[in-house]
């Protein structure tokens, strides 16, 4: 004859159920959903910089990407550079239909505009604007930028989208000893200062210089 079971060792259908949905439970999530997927990083918007005196009060009859060439004019002057780069939003997409605009001082120093006393050479276009391509790449043929009253060399960045201005900045040349000197680069932060200089390299056909761009579109 069994001896009863004890009643201290009895356990009843209804709590060893509880038992067995609450393991279940705890190890559902692992079972059920695995590892979630983490979206893509935002990425760091190109840094702002101030206008600055002399963008232009009256645009250039040409105002195409090429710098060293106004209307029939050729500028023979300065060191040729091709810069280049692309135009994309937080996310990585180009920003399809954006225009870049760029302006800068000629070999010698001065802009063509009125508050530089208009002493630019004339054969130098002095500014340029195009629409980026499907894929967001933009292309400009210029001179490397020189130094001028105490600013280091930089050519300054424009990015429109339709009537939305995106970005006003400016650019600057890697290794150039008047960076440190400039008030503007000075007191930009590591990150910034490495977003907005670039190498100006020799290439096959002139200096190229490579300059990403990424707005909030």
């Amino acid at each position: 004859m069994r001896s009863p079971t004890p009643l201290s060792s009895a356990r009843p259908p209804q709590l060893l159920r509880r038992r067995s949905v609450a393991a279940a439970l705890v190890v559902a999530p692992v079972l059920w959903l695995g590892p979630r997927a983490q979206p893509a990083p935002s990425r760091r918007a190109t840094p702002a910089q101030t206008e600055g005196p002399f963008y232009p009060v009256v645009f250039p009859k040409d105002t195409d990407y090429d710098l060293l060439r106004n209307g029939a004019l050729n500028y023979p002057d300065g060191q040729s550079t091709w810069l280049e780069g692309s135009v994309s939003d937080l996310a990585g997409q180009p920003v399809a239909g954006a225009q870049v605009e760029i302006w800068q001082c000629d070999h010698t120093g001065h802009y063509h505009h009125p508050g530089d006393g208009a002493r630019a050479d004339s054969r130098f276009q002095g500014f340029g604007r195009v629409t980026v391509a499907a894929d967001g790449r933009y292309r400009f043929r210029t001179i490397r930028p020189v130094a001028y009253s105490g600013r280091t060399p930089h050519i300054h960045v424009k990015v429109k989208l339709g009537q939305r201005e995106l970005l006003t900045t400016q650019l600057y040349v890697a290794g150039d000893p008047g960076n440190v000197r400039d008030f503007l680069w000075r007191n930009l932060g590591a990150d910034d200062r490495a977003a907005l200089t670039v190498s100006f390299a020799p290439g096959s056909d002139g200096l190229r210089a490579n300059f990403p761009i990424v707005v909030a579109a």
